[in-house]
């Protein structure tokens, strides 16, 4: 009785410690870039620490909406990637834990702004900026120009040609929506999407669609950030692109640990590996050129040069509130989704 005893209580600790190990051992993540991306990080991460991630990929809107509503009782640890706006609203509404690394100084300015500008609780993970990828193919068989300003595709010669996301779903389509009313003041920005409009042919629910949408034929013109249509373009795509003549936004996505996460110490070394030179080099193997916040290693050569991009001077403090974004996607639903194709 006694042997048997303790047998079953050893057999019992065991199956004990063995579930805690498998419980402290992983973490739950939202990734918000490419999914290529998302995919490689976490099997790169995993294989160098044996932690398993838990990761399903959102648009960053959908992620902070999940984020919310989860408030109460937090199942995920960490969200990284996608456009930084709805990390900072996020930050605003108490949705996020403060964390400053001690390798701060391995980061690019724009990237360390970020932290001084949400007290700490987002970090600039990498940064892109806006702009028109086509279909070259597609344009030459339909006898169309290729688009070079703003001013040129609202022209009624794209109707039908041009496709973006929405800015509800897509934290890149609000950095486009912020960007014009930044740019061509309020008014005449929501003008603008309303000329727009009659040219899209869809609104995605993700910025990442408009890249492999333009090089596969399906669309001859997106509007996205540069580095996803010139991936495609290093893949011997048909895709060429620009940088709107007028002047352009820009994103820096964001990184952030969850408030009250469960695996917050897992977490916690996720978000330094992919931080590293190690996990920021992962996005250009994975094909997503964007420009890492690591300035410690040498850049991959694709990534597509900001230098001679006009840039807008980007309000992130101001367009990253969560009352702004609520108010100008209102005005977007109100008058421009409210109008029939």
């Amino acid at each position: 009785m006694t042997l048997k005893f303790t047998a079953a209580l050893f057999t019992a600790a065991a199956l004990y410690v063995g579930t805690a190990s498998a419980q402290t051992s992983s973490l739950n993540a939202i990734c918000s870039t490419d999914q290529s991306w998302c995919e490689m990080a976490a099997k790169e991460f995993t294989k160098a620490t044996g932690i398993n991630v838990n990761q399903t990929r959102k648009a960053t809107g959908e992620a902070l909406a999940q984020i919310r509503a989860e408030a109460a009782n937090p199942k995920t640890d960490i969200w990284w990637g996608g456009t930084g706006d709805p990390f900072l609203q996020a930050a605003e509404i108490g949705l996020l834990a403060p964390y400053r690394p001690d390798y701060l100084n391995d980061l690019h300015g724009w990237s360390v702004r970020q932290y001084a500008m949400t007290q700490n609780m987002v970090g600039g993970f990498y940064t892109s900026a806006i702009g028109f990828g086509w279909n070259t193919e597609l344009l030459k068989k339909k006898k169309l120009p290729a688009p070079q300003c703003w001013s040129d595709v609202i022209k009624p010669i794209y109707k039908g040609e041009v496709e973006i996301s929405h800015p509800a779903s897509s934290g890149t389509a609000y950095t486009i929506l912020a960007g014009l009313v930044q740019m061509m003041g309020e008014d005449a920005a929501f003008e603008y999407m309303k000329a727009l409009h009659k040219n899209v042919t869809q609104y995605t629910r993700s910025g990442t669609a408009q890249a492999p949408n333009v090089a596969k034929g399906e669309v001859a013109v997106g509007i996205s950030f540069i580095f996803g249509f010139d991936g495609w373009r290093h893949n011997k795509y048909p895709v060429a692109t620009v940088a709107p003549c007028e002047g352009t936004s820009y994103e820096i996505g964001g990184i952030a640990l969850v408030k009250g996460a469960r695996n917050a110490a897992n977490a916690k070394r996720y978000y330094d590996w992919l931080m590293s030179p190690a996990g920021q080099s992962i996005g250009a193997k994975a094909n997503s050129l964007q420009s890492p916040a690591n300035k410690t290693f040498k850049p991959d050569p694709r990534i597509p040069s900001m230098d001679k991009v006009r840039l807008i001077k980007y309000d992130f403090e101001k367009y990253g509130k969560s009352a702004e974004r609520r108010r100008l996607l209102e005005r977007w639903n109100k008058e421009v989704g409210a109008l029939s194709k």
